[in-house]
């Protein structure tokens, strides 16, 4: 058993300890000071021994990194728990200095955490422990995304409700004018001071709901000239010119067109909704070799109607790589691993109505080669003072489809513009951040490869890391929802689906 790890200096005094059984400060401290007595600087070991614990050490530079074990603790074991416990430091410290591991103590006694829990080894490694300390988490990510689309929403409806109120008070306005009441009050209002303010607020407030319907348009052909209708002439006048059949185009009109495009939900969207996501992080080496591919998935489940809070969703998994699916605590995990069902532990409640709940996630980590959705074989050449780049893409999954497929290529700085051969597809050559953009508008079984060819003056490692970003309707592991029943009775209900397959990283380096 591991009783604690610590840094410390060639005087035995604490600079980093963690504890992982109930020990008092004074007794760890202890245990420090005495360490330097008992090393012998004669003989070449790493581990030294008292009566009751076994210090095993490893030497770096002025400081130690000392493991405290227990006597009968397995010695080849605790050796290489101390090798990774070596090379954790250098991860978050610049210099092995006494300052430095203080300034960044936090850190390192989490990074421990993560190598021992309750005094027995965890199997990671050092990437692992990264990723774990980093805390990255997709469910924040979405709620995140989630939460500045509504802010977003609200804040469009916020304006357009300003917009109406304020519009509303100038007809409340314009009215009260001709009206005679209105006019008799205003007139005697001017003495009254704020007060009268007030109240002639108050009464056009009261009076807007009245207004708020467009007043009749005069049948009349005259037409007074009007202060602070100048939005109104020129809506007429687009009104008129579109009768004619001119074709008008507004620049705000389009922006909003698009700004709706993204923030509204699918056309279809029925009372129970299911949105399945799918992130891929990819890192390729440039001469192949796939170093670390890692895919997250989920289900997230959208009931708008109380009648179908109590349902079952019928998941298919067609996947054959080996990915590890997880649900929610409050699904009941028996039904599902049986009969591949997510429905709730307890059948009598309901899932919550109007908010998006994740009910099953999926997570594929690998190495493999053939795994790749998308290879990029990127291939520099020198040629004198140039270098011709040659690169292709290959979809490995013919099955899913690829849209706005945009790769983007680094080039050197400062030597202009890069002179394009052969391309399938077109080109965006982006001069403020040095990137040559390849863009394709969908990858698929049809339109499986392509090659771009392009000259440049520069060195074959100007041109990595190549960076890939795309957008699918097809997700990559292949589960889907195909049925949703209700509880009682198992009978059908309607259901729509939105599936997104999204690019987190896609480097080849």
């Amino acid at each position: 058993v591991l009783l604690a790890a610590a840094v410390c200096t060639k005087a035995g005094k604490a600079i980093v300890s963690r504890q992982f059984v109930e020990m008092t400060r004074t007794r760890i401290e202890g245990l420090l000071a005495a360490f330097p007595k008992l090393m012998n600087t004669g003989k070449q070991h790493t581990f030294v021994e008292t009566e009751s614990v076994r210090y095993v050490y490893q030497p770096m530079e002025k400081l130690y990194m000392v493991l405290i074990t227990t006597k009968n603790s397995n010695i080849l074991e605790d050796l290489e728990t101390l090798r990774l416990f070596s090379r954790v430091i250098p991860e978050y410290c610049r210099a092995l200095e006494e300052n430095e591991i203080s300034e960044h103590c936090f850190d390192l006694i989490f990074a421990f955490d993560e190598i021992v829990a309750l005094g027995y080894r965890e199997n990671v490694n050092l990437a692992q422990i990264r990723t774990f300390t980093e805390m990255d988490s997709h469910e924040e990510k979405v709620f995140r995304a989630v939460r500045e689309t509504q802010e977003r929403e609200a804040k469009a409806e916020m304006r357009r409700k300003a917009k109406e109120l304020q519009q509303a008070r100038r007809d409340a306005e314009r009215q009260g004018k001709k009206a005679p009441g209105f006019g008799g009050f205003g007139s005697s209002a001017v003495s009254g001071g704020t007060t009268a303010a007030m109240i002639t607020e108050t009464i056009i407030e009261t009076e807007k709901p009245k207004v708020a319907p467009a007043p009749a348009r005069p049948s009349g052909p005259s037409k007074a000239l009007k202060l602070g209708a100048k939005g109104k002439e020129v809506d007429n006048f687009v009104d008129k010119l579109k009768s004619e059949g001119e074709n008008i185009m507004t620049s705000v009109g389009k922006r909003s067109t698009e700004a709706a495009k993204v923030l509204a939900p699918p056309v279809n969207m029925e009372s129970v909704h299911m949105k399945i996501e799918e992130k891929i992080s990819l890192t390729c080496g440039r001469d192949g070799g796939l170093q670390n591919m890692e895919l997250h998935g989920m289900i997230m489940l959208h009931i708008s109607d109380e009648k179908f809070a109590r349902i079952r969703l019928h998941v298919e998994n067609e996947d054959k790589r080996g990915v590890q699916l997880q649900t929610h605590p409050n699904v009941d995990k028996k039904l599902f691993t049986s009969e591949s069902q997510i429905g709730l532990k307890n059948p009598e409640k309901s899932f919550p109505i109007n908010s998006d709940v994740g009910v099953l996630k999926w997570r594929l980590q690998t190495t493999e080669e053939s795994f790749i959705p998308l290879t990029i074989n990127c291939w520099p050449s020198e040629s004198g003072n140039s270098c011709d780049v040659n690169i292709e893409y290959e979809l490995q999954e013919e099955s899913l489809e690829l849209n706005d497929v945009i790769i983007a290529i680094p080039l050197p700085s400062g030597v202009g513009a890069p002179v394009i051969g052969e391309i399938d597809g077109e080109y965006r050559h982006d001069s403020r951040r040095n990137l040559l953009e390849w863009c394709l508008p969908v990858i698929d079984a049809k339109n499986k490869s392509g090659s771009l060819e392009f000259s440049i003056a520069g060195q074959p490692n100007d041109f990595f890391p190549v960076q890939v970003s795309f957008v699918s309707k097809k997700n990559y592991c292949n589960i889907q929802v195909t049925k949703v029943t209700q509880v009682d009775g198992n009978s059908p209900v309607r259901f729509s689906t939105e599936t997104t397959f999204l690019v987190d990283k896609y480097e080849i380096l």
